[in-house]
């Protein structure tokens, strides 16, 4: 029923209406299942998107708690080529443009395994990850990382300010969205940086996932959705401003930010003001934007099962590539499970030999694809599709064929 509050906005407090976008039941889309366990019971959640029409902020309510989620996590960091190339560039910017050297702090925030404090190591300059995942955590230290086995939010800030340790540096790829209680969290980072020093975040554009269609990057570890218009708002909210922003590609459409305190000195660019209004003349503060998406993830799901249904009537094989976050997302809401992908592969040892939530595919070895020769290879992280199609040239040798489902279904 229209007008019924079911929650409310996770950083105003203000309620929240009806969801714009149901994705019906989903488990949990890192809850990579061990065959012992495949007869065991799956908790499934409801996938509802909501808008906070005082802030603007897009999110999902919490169903389970992150220490559920993240304290034995099965996202490494290390296993894609791209993202690791992409941290060594940032790197190199940040060190450069911020003149971090021996007497700094870099500080990362969900840190994962290291892989991007490893390139500031690299340079001589001073690290330290904090990362809640014990198993994730465990790499990072055995490869040199100092790393803090903490979620992070205003008490752990206050813990690493008292043992004398702030931030020239704090950063954070991919975290603000996992984060239930945001405004925590920013306190926290601001507490921890240093008078002059700088934040970066890096998360998801809610105008690319919009534009794009990417409604498989919505799952129940990402809590919020942000566009520019609302995170400048939450960060301004706790004494922190944004003083530059890029535009990336990665992760289908993303942003950095670049933060410091109010009133410390860093002139606001240009950037920040161009990307502001261009959300608002597109209407990302109007709610008849979030709207009108509904419909255009539904025929998304239409097609994808109408390409399947048809493969498999003409006697063709298909198989999946990659078992991201995002892909289970995909599968559970189309309800396409065995009886239409055999499998699918990932690079990662910590997901290979498991199966996906909900649907209950097998995860393999990439060699699996060059054995089968499927007719089709269906690109999960499509995010990935040009270094993924790069690896595996051979499936033309069979007359094989891509698929990606994101922004529409191509077959390439």
């Amino acid at each position: 029923m229209e007008g019924v509050v079911s929650a409310n906005c996770r950083f105003c407090a203000a309620p929240l209406a009806e969801p714009f976008l149901d994705l019906g039941m989903s488990p949990l889309a890192n809850s990579y299942i061990r065959k012992d366990a495949l007869q065991r019971m799956e908790a499934f959640y409801p996938l509802q998107v909501h808008h906070c029409e005082a802030c603007h902020l897009v999110q999902l309510e919490e169903f389970e708690s992150p220490q559920a989620i993240f304290e034995d996590y099965a996202y490494f960091s290390s296993y894609s080529n791209s993202w690791l190339e992409h941290a060594r560039m940032y790197s190199e910017m940040a060190a450069g443009r911020f003149e971090l050297g021996p007497e700094s702090l870099v500080v990362e925030i969900a840190s994962n395994d290291g892989y991007l404090l490893r390139n500031f190591v690299g340079m001589g300059v001073p690290v330290l990850g904090v990362e809640p995942a014990q198993n994730v955590a465990d790499v990072a230290e055995r490869d040199g990382i100092p790393t803090l086995r903490k979620f992070f939010g205003r008490e752990t800030a206050e813990a690493m300010v008292a043992d004398g340790r702030q931030a020239d540096l704090l950063l954070g790829n991919n975290v603000l969205a996992h984060v239930p209680d945001l405004n925590d969290f920013v306190a926290g980072m601001k507490l921890l940086l240093k008078p002059e020093g700088v934040i970066t975040m890096e998360f998801p554009h809610l105008h690319q996932l919009m534009d794009n269609n990417q409604f498989d990057t919505v799952y129940h570890e990402h809590f919020s959705y942000f566009s520019f218009l609302t995170v400048e708002k939450v960060f301004a909210s706790h004494g922190l401003t944004i003083f530059d922003v890029t535009e990336l590609p990665t992760h289908g459409g993303s942003l950095r930010i670049f933060a410091r305190h109010e009133g410390a000195e860093r002139e606001v660019t240009s950037a920040v003001r161009a990307l502001r209004d261009r959300e608002l003349a597109a209407g990302y503060n109007q709610p008849e934007l979030y709207a009108a998406f509904g419909e255009k993830v539904r025929s998304t799901k239409n097609a994808l099962v109408e390409f399947c249904i048809a493969a498999k009537r003409d006697g063709k094989r298909i198989v999946g590539y990659g078992a991201p976050a995002k892909g289970n997302t995909l599968l559970n809401y189309c309800g396409i499970r065995t009886d239409y992908i055999d499998f699918t592969v990932d690079r990662s040892p910590h997901k290979i030999g498991c199966y996906l939530p909900g649907t209950h595919i097998p995860i393999l070895d990439p060699d699996s694809i060059r054995e089968v020769q499927p007719d089709y290879v269906l690109i999960l992280p499509w995010n990935l599709r040009d270094e993924i199609v790069a690896q595996m040239p051979y499936v033309r040798e069979w007359g094989g064929k891509f698929v990606v489902p994101i922004p529409t279904v191509q077959v390439f």
